[in-house]
């Protein structure tokens, strides 16, 4: 069995003065054990084992998930939950948000050793606080989410490099955890406890949203009889993002930013008839938009005026 880590409390928060984790902050080689292999959590497995960990157990539900970690963590042991915990020396918690409350209760309730054990999970709205019992149970509490869309291909390890991952944890874990995401390919970003949830709503706003926009604006191209919405919206879409992540709200263009009320108009009017669900989002969107620009001083309050109006309904 590998040795388990032993953190120093009095590690400075960043592991180095430059931000690297210091060699011998460096966690040793562990035993890793995943409870819900699914897509985020074989990805992390096989990034361990690429790190020099041992994924030596893991759990799953569903055939799919059984059928992957058999191909992806082909050391692994598929077992029970309890048996995962108890040959890992890192256990990685890699289930839906709402199930994680119940399973770091039910573990700690069935008497598996957690003690000095390192249990990480990888939701984004939780921080540790989810994990007390493991945690007055003696095991180490980690929060490693990583800012990244699974698709359970293949390919899903290769997204990690180079990504953030929102980490929260006791001080005294702090230099574990951040050599743990280094050795993943990530890049820590530390976010405070109370600000998990805050923090969780920005990145599914932006991105599951960025979704649910892009296929309606497909499906509206398609019903005006462009017969390759993707295709025409990709450069559009791939450029605003860019000018957004560069210059902010400084980057928009288009009718709200113009103050073209009669444009705007025009937009409402045709949602109305092909999409009253499209023309509600549309409509609290541009109202945001206005406040922005607005606020930034891009907008003449006359023209933020005859905008408001035509977003009133």
């Amino acid at each position: 069995m590998d040795r388990q880590p032993t953190p120093s409390s009095g590690t400075p928060e960043n592991g180095s003065p430059d931000g690297a984790a210091r060699p011998e902050d460096r966690p040793a080689r562990l035993a890793v054990g995943v409870v819900g292999a699914g897509r985020v959590g074989t990805a992390l497995g096989v990034a361990l084992t690429r790190a020099g960990h041992r994924v030596t157990a893991a759990s799953a539900v569903s055939d799919r998930s059984l059928r992957r970690a058999e191909e992806r963590l082909p050391g692994a042991a598929l077992t029970t939950p309890q048996e995962v915990v108890a040959a890992a020396d890192l256990v990685l918690l890699t289930v839906p948000d709402d199930v994680l409350p119940d399973l770091a209760a039910g573990l700690v309730s069935t008497g598996v050793p957690v003690e000095g054990k390192l249990v990480a999970h990888t939701s984004g709205r939780y921080g540790t606080g989810v994990l007390e019992p493991v945690t007055r149970a003696g095991g180490l509490p980690l929060a490693l989410h990583p800012v990244m869309t699974f698709t359970g291909r293949p390919d899903d390890v290769n997204r990690l490099t180079g990504i953030s991952f929102g980490v929260t944890a006791p001080e005294p874990l702090r230099p574990v955890a951040e050599a743990l995401v280094l050795e993943m390919g990530g890049e820590p970003a530390w976010i405070a406890e109370d600000s998990r949830p805050l923090y969780h709503a920005a990145l599914a706003g932006g991105a599951n949203h960025l979704v649910t926009l892009a296929v309606e604006a497909m499906d509206m191209l398609g019903r005006a009889g462009v017969a390759e919405p993707g295709r025409m919206l990709g450069p559009l879409l791939g450029a605003a993002l860019d000018n957004a992540l560069r210059l902010g709200i400084g980057g928009l263009t288009g009718p709200v930013a113009r103050g073209d009320a009669g444009t705007v108009a025009d937009h409402v009017e045709a949602l109305g008839r092909e999409s009253p669900e499209g023309r509600r989002a549309y409509l609290a969107l541009a109202r945001l938009t206005a406040d922005r620009v607005l606020a930034a001083g891009l907008l003449k309050p006359e023209d933020a005026e005859r905008l408001l109006e035509v977003l009133a309904d």
